[in-house]
């Protein structure tokens, strides 16, 4: 992993390395205003997530395009001249490809990615594309300062579904090492095909899907300026908060 500052960012356009825009630590920290603006995050990729400014809502990039899903899971185009306290991305260029057929529980979805990750590979980019019987999401609103604890924050999200759903699911998997840095395990946004629906995936279910897998040989990691790789919540506090995020409703 490296770690860069902000006056030291540059476009990366080497296949199977991933960049984020500060920490999920940062965020149970209550940094919510990033320096790192949508035109800069598209040099570091075409596919990934997030947020904006102040959590205002939950980032989807899919396809090089940046999409808001706001706290009713509309979606709208990000301007490039917005900013994100936290984003991860990558130049989506996938080494496993395969189909899944029938409805599975989302924990059974989840442990068969795991079983067709490439051997030896901890950190990954995944796009499942198809039909879902099921996709549970959410969306915050924006916060203003003094910004309130993200447990907070998600107490007023909006929690919504789509049945019988065509669209994508796009995100990471992380190693249980890289918590309090992100997500251990997957982080996934949803859109739905037409593009007017979507959010961060709390439960999914797909139906029919082609998945595809891009595993992540670097991660590129810019901290803005007053985050830090050993603040006090990362780990085991920060383990405890996202969880809390993950199953609330």
């Amino acid at each position: 992993m490296q770690s860069l500052r902000s006056s030291e960012l540059h476009a990366e356009h080497d296949p199977h390395v991933l960049f984020q825009a500060s920490t999920i630590g940062a965020l149970v920290d209550r940094a919510y205003e990033g320096d790192v603006t949508f035109s800069q995050l598209a040099e570091h990729g075409d596919l990934g997530l997030g947020t904006l400014n102040g959590l205002d809502g939950e980032m989807i990039a899919l396809d090089g395009r940046f999409l808001r899903a706001d706290l009713n899971g509309n979606v709208h185009e990000v301007d490039p001249g917005a900013k994100t306290p936290f984003a991860v991305m990558t130049w989506f260029e996938p080494q496993a490809d395969f189909r899944v057929d029938g409805a599975t529980t989302h924990d059974e979805f989840l442990a068969l990615l795991d079983d067709r990750l490439p051997k030896g590979v901890a950190a990954a980019a995944v796009r499942i594309d198809g039909e879902f019987e099921y996709v549970r999401a959410r969306s915050v609103p924006k916060q203003h300062p003094p910004y309130p604890p993200l447990d907070e924050v998600t107490a007023n999200q909006n929690v919504f579904e789509f049945a019988d759903a065509t669209g994508t699911a796009m995100g990471f998997r992380f190693p249980d090492y890289a918590e309090g840095v992100e997500v251990s395990g997957y982080h996934l946004h949803f859109l739905r095909a037409d593009g007017h629906r979507g959010g961060h995936v709390l439960e999914c279910r797909p139906r029919y899907v082609r998945v595809r897998i891009d595993a992540a040989t670097d991660l590129h990691l810019e901290l803005p300026q007053g985050v830090s790789l050993d603040s006090e919540k990362v780990g085991r506090t920060t383990r405890d908060a996202i969880d809390r995020l993950e199953h609330f409703g």
